[in-house]
């Protein structure tokens, strides 16, 4: 199964969209979640101040929370291998990962 792995640094919710100031990265970031899950893909979203333990848990997030400090955050994993740190992506990446984690297997 193809699968989504977050770890967004703290915020006040499960998806940093809410209070006055959006972050329009956000917005974009959780529409394309919803679109993997619902396509199938295994999303699993870690939010520093609701699940702390799970960045301790995962040695490559530990490590980077260990160098860069919370700047390295979000980290994000497409299955198991880490694409970007610091940032979430821009629509231009998360278009190409709509299609390469929902295309069939073999043809991307």
């Amino acid at each position: 199964m193809k699968a989504i792995q977050v770890y967004d640094p703290a915020m006040c919710c499960s998806t940093g969209i809410c209070g006055t100031e959006i972050d329009p990265a956000l917005v974009r970031f959780a529409a394309l979640l919803k679109k993997l899950s619902a396509a199938g893909v295994q999303v699993q979203r870690h939010n520093l101040g609701q699940r702390p333990l799970e960045f301790v848990l995962n040695r490559t997030v530990k490590a980077l929370l260990e160098t860069d400090g919370k700047e390295a955050l979000p980290v994000i994993f497409l299955d198991g291998v880490m694409q970007m740190k610091g940032r979430y992506p821009t629509e231009a990446e998360c278009a190409e990962w709509l299609l390469r984690l929902t295309a069939p297997e073999g043809s991307v």
